[in-house]
């Protein structure tokens, strides 16, 4: 394929996915019409977490991704930066997933080098929101992508968080919320510590803690791997931008976590 030109006349705008459409280029992977070619066997990404703080949001993910009963790869990422001020975990069908990140972050880079001004984060949200929508014919073919969106909101000088469902609708939680296999028993531990206006070292203790008991009860959900080396991957956004937290720090956290349990005579 060769690139486009436009003449001087003609603005190519700053929505990439949009010019994508207009040069009728795929930007996510098709599938037939027919659902019965759907695969029966995909790899999985399983648990993702985000949370406010003081200062903004942490967002972490377990690293597993499964392919139906098995474990198909055992250090997958699912959080990544969208921009500079803002990050996104996926869950669901993983090759669609990061599919849909990366054309998010380019999305969000050029929209920035046009326009010369970054996306609030609300029209980031919107934006991500767009792409799950039509990504819809996979998820009703059983592909289904479910991110998990977060930033630091500059105007309003805090950390938003938003989730999805499948036909693109987005919802801002006020607190934390939590996606994927293990979800449900993430986000009822995060409910039992979590608290308004939370330090960031707090903060992450109790995404550590969420993803811990999520790996506990949910088989898709990975836990640490202290024999490989291999934690979820956290990271935070404040004021101060994307920053992922040092894996030393993580499985520092782990292994008191760990400790703490054995010492309160519960299993590890």
């Amino acid at each position: 394929m060769t690139l486009p030109i436009f003449t001087t006349t003609e603005d190519p705008g700053p929505d990439f996915a949009g010019l994508m459409r207009r040069l009728k280029v795929p930007t996510l992977p098709l599938m037939a019409a027919n659902a019965a070619s759907a695969p029966t066997e995909f790899r999985h990404g399983t648990t993702v977490v985000a949370l406010r703080y003081a200062d903004g949001v942490v967002m972490a993910g377990d690293r597993r991704a499964t392919e139906g009963h098995s474990i198909a790869h055992r250090s997958m990422e699912k959080v990544f930066p969208a921009d500079r001020y803002s990050a996104v975990a996926i869950a669901g069908a993983a090759g669609p997933a990061i599919e849909m990140v990366r054309l998010f972050q380019t999305q969000l880079e050029h929209y920035e080098k046009v326009e010369g001004a970054v996306l609030s984060l609300v029209g980031k949200a919107n934006q991500l929101g767009q792409m799950v929508r039509e990504h819809l014919p996979m998820a009703m073919q059983g592909l289904a992508v479910v991110p998990l969106f977060a930033g630091y909101d500059l105007a309003r000088h805090t950390g938003r968080i938003f989730t999805y469902d499948v036909t693109g609708g987005h919802y801002e939680e006020s607190e934390y919320n939590a996606t994927g296999s293990g979800g449900r028993d993430a986000r009822t531990t995060i409910k039992l510590g979590y608290r308004d206006g939370m330090a960031r070292d707090e903060a992450l203790e109790l995404a550590v803690q969420a993803l811990y008991e999520a790996a506990d009860e949910d088989s898709a959900t990975g836990g640490p791997d202290l024999i490989r080396g291999i934690y979820p991957l956290v990271a935070t956004v404040s004021a101060e931008g994307f920053a992922a937290v040092p894996d030393d720090e993580v499985s520092d956290r782990f292994a008191a976590l760990i400790e703490r349990r054995r010492t309160e005579g519960r299993q590890p």
